[in-house]
């Protein structure tokens, strides 16, 4: 039974998981969908009650009969590499990829409808919030008196993207940032804004979930007005810690809810010790703090897409119900 990754062609992340997977002798597929219908090769039949597929990479067949697990770390779009890319191309070829994907009985990790619906972070914020994990004070709007209205009730504030995405290509990394107090928000008007009240942290926490297991990581924070761990300079490294009972069973209902097999989940410790939720990255990086911290985040992957069989507990579309 072979492992499926699809990721882009450059991802180290990816590297350090496929190293463990090959150490154990586990058949491992990588696979961009970029690159169909130039080095990857797709076919699919349905007949007499039964589907059959196969793909093709770098002339290796593989059965998606034969596919234990498949994790969705970070495709390129599907297609865009083809001789004559075109976006009718690419919607025709994710139509048939994971159409194809969602016929196997793969264990997914992700799975791409649940990765898709837990990008959103004002649903990541409300599932938070509905499993006891603290959200700090947070309004996303294009009004600019309700922008003006929000900082009168929270005049220590941070902006940062909906999204995460950037315009530009390639893709740059957006900062937190914190509001001037003489903010007037009438730009607001222009884009979806996401205003959150800033919490006065003295650590940052990532903690990695891998089905059951978490291992987390804790760094503190340096100057009074950092806000983005991401561009902060490197004062303090991090470091192993252990997850509160109150956040594990917190994230435990989250991922269960939001069917996700991996999630890098990110909070701010405050001065009380009090872990508040920012965010949950469905194919978050993990190299950063297994590199800092020694902690076996890519082996515990490894070991999760190596499990024999299929999910006893998947739908029949694919789609993982409960974190396993």
């Amino acid at each position: 039974m072979t492992v499926l990754i699809l990721t882009c062609e450059e991802d180290v992340t990816a590297d350090m998981v496929v190293l463990h997977l090959n150490a154990t002798g586990v058949p491992v597929v990588r696979l961009d969908p970029a690159d169909l219908t130039d080095g990857v090769a797709l076919s699919g039949e349905y007949v007499h009650g039964s589907f059959r597929g196969h793909l093709s990479v770098g002339g290796r067949l593989v059965g998606l009969s034969g596919l234990r697990s498949i994790w969705v770390r970070r495709p390129g779009t599907p297609a865009a590499r083809a001789a004559v890319p075109s976006a009718w191309l690419s919607e025709e070829s994710a139509q048939a990829l994971y159409g194809m994907l969602r016929g196997s009985d793969a264990r997914w990790m992700n799975h791409p409808d649940a990765a898709l619906r837990a990008r959103h972070k004002p649903w990541q914020l409300r599932l938070a919030q509905r499993c006891g994990l603290p959200v700090p004070a947070t309004i996303v709007t294009t009004f600019p008196q309700a922008a003006r209205e929000f900082a009168e009730r929270y005049p220590d504030l941070v902006v940062k993207p909906v999204s995460g995405a950037h315009p530009q290509d390639p893709p740059r990394a957006v900062p937190t940032s914190r509001v001037a107090p003489d903010a007037d928000f009438a730009a607001v008007a222009f884009g979806p804004t996401l205003l959150q009240r800033r919490v006065a942290k003295r650590a940052d926490i990532r903690l990695t979930v891998v089905g059951e297991t978490m291992l987390a990581a804790r760094k503190v924070s340096g100057a009074d007005d950092e806000v983005d761990v991401r561009f902060a300079p490197p004062t303090s490294s991090w470091e192993p810690v252990e997850v509160p009972r109150r956040v594990a069973a917190g994230v435990r209902d989250y991922l269960t809810a939001a069917e996700l097999a991996y999630g890098a989940f990110d909070f701010a410790e405050d001065g009380d010790g009090t872990w508040w939720f920012l965010e949950c990255n469905q194919s978050g990086q993990f190299g950063f703090v297994e590199v800092e911290t020694g902690q076996p985040i890519a082996r515990t992957i490894a070991e999760w897409l190596s499990r024999p069989g299929p999910d006893p507990r998947s739908r029949t579309d694919g789609a993982n119900t409960a974190v396993s």
